[in-house]
């Protein structure tokens, strides 16, 4: 069992009686963005070491228990320990860090007692050897926490169980030079604003399938810092989807389908963008909002397609295609999935692509065509599964 050790005490450096923990950082609070890192590297328990409750630490707390991941607030070792599994690895974060979730992930790995260390000269990082830094992360054994309780109550906790893990021997890993870019401590309003965007862009997870991947999960990532440095509403993004999706409707009718489903593709990468950002700010109905209306922008934009073309042929094409492109999104596990798969992304790329050929029976039948064959694939993995 692995838990996270998050340690909130130290106030900003810029903003008098304000939690470092509880700075904004890309549309979060630090704490928030470190215990998403925390449970994503496997934490199903994650501690808060806390020096006083504010409102914003209580807010933070309550969005990272939505997360389903357990959390309990506590102020001193003993505390901790006592909301310890007796078996769990424990991974701490120390106060401040800003990372990557590969480094966390490298980190949980470990097989023995580890401490993440440095040798730049960071005020923040906390010295454990001559030439050596502790860079705020460490995995130990959960005893080292009842070492540290058994102390007097007064001696601090973080620094302290840095001590206690230094001197029963545990291991260094140097923060490599790559990761090091992307790696710090930092206290300061302005520092956390300039770098969170961007790490929690990172945060948004790379598809397998081919459209989600290499189309839109770039656009995201392009979209979603200045989009979060501006506050953009998650309902604004959806409605604008909304809008464009329905633009792009009434363009296809006016018989201009090629034009039409270009913009229904656009309107797609909205509401991808509004997904994410309601996903990073803990709007779970607005996300799954979002992610519902990309398939169905997808599945009326190829019926008005088959509309306005040769009917009834172009009818029962757009039907079968939507009909196939549903049971594949029923039938797919997403441990089945390959890279060539179709998507409901995928489907107006390639209706478009083939649309500006002046084909949309073509556009429709190819669409079809890849829905079925994706479909037969997924169930054919599905039969050879053991």
């Amino acid at each position: 069992m692995l838990a996270g050790l998050i340690f909130a005490t130290e106030d900003a450096d810029d903003r008098m009686g304000v939690l470092a923990a509880t700075l904004p950082f890309g549309g979060l609070t630090l704490i928030e963005f470190q215990a998403r890192l925390l449970a994503a590297a496997g934490a199903t328990q994650i501690i808060l070491i806390v020096a006083r409750m504010t409102p914003e630490l209580l807010g933070a707390i309550s969005r990272i228990g939505r997360r389903g991941v357990s959390v309990d607030a506590v102020r001193t070792a003993a505390e901790a320990l006592e909301k310890l599994h007796p078996l769990a690895r424990v991974l701490v974060v120390a106060d401040g860090v800003v990372t990557t979730g590969d480094v966390v992930q490298a980190i949980a790995l470990m097989p023995h007692d580890t401490l993440l260390v440095t040798d730049e000269g960071d005020p923040h990082y906390e010295r454990v050897g001559a030439d050596t830094a502790w860079a705020g992360l460490a995995l130990l054994d959960g005893k080292r926490v009842a070492e540290v309780a058994a102390l007097p109550r007064d001696y601090d906790f973080q620094s302290t169980l840095l001590r206690v893990a230094a001197q029963g021997g545990a291991d260094h890993v140097h923060l490599d030079s790559h990761m090091a870019v992307n790696h710090s401590i930092e206290r300061s309003a302005q520092a956390l604003a300039r770098r969170g965007n961007g790490m929690v862009a990172a945060l948004v997870a790379k598809p397998l399938r081919w459209a989600d991947r290499y189309l839109l999960a770039p656009l995201v990532r392009f979209a979603l810092p200045p989009l979060m440095a501006r506050t953009v509403p998650t309902l604004g993004l959806i409605a604008a989807s909304g809008a464009v999706a329905i633009g792009g409707f009434f363009t296809i009718l006016s018989g201009h389908p090629a034009i039409g489903m270009g913009i229904t593709c656009l309107a797609i990468v909205f509401a991808t963008v509004a997904s994410a950002i309601a996903w990073v700010r803990d709007e779970s109905g607005l996300a799954q909002f979002a992610d519902h209306a990309k398939p169905g922008m997808a599945a009326l934009a190829a019926l008005l397609v088959g509309y306005g073309a040769a009917r009834p042929a172009g009818l029962i094409l757009a039907v079968a295609a939507v009909i196939a492109a549903a049971l594949l999104e029923r039938a797919a596990d997403p441990a089945l999935q390959r890279r060539w798969w179709a998507s409901p992304a995928a489907y107006p790329a390639v209706l478009f692509v083939v649309l500006l050929l002046g084909q949309p029976l073509l556009a429709l039948a190819a669409a079809g065509l890849y829905a079925a064959g994706t479909l037969a694939a997924a169930i054919e993995g599905f039969r050879q599964k053991p």
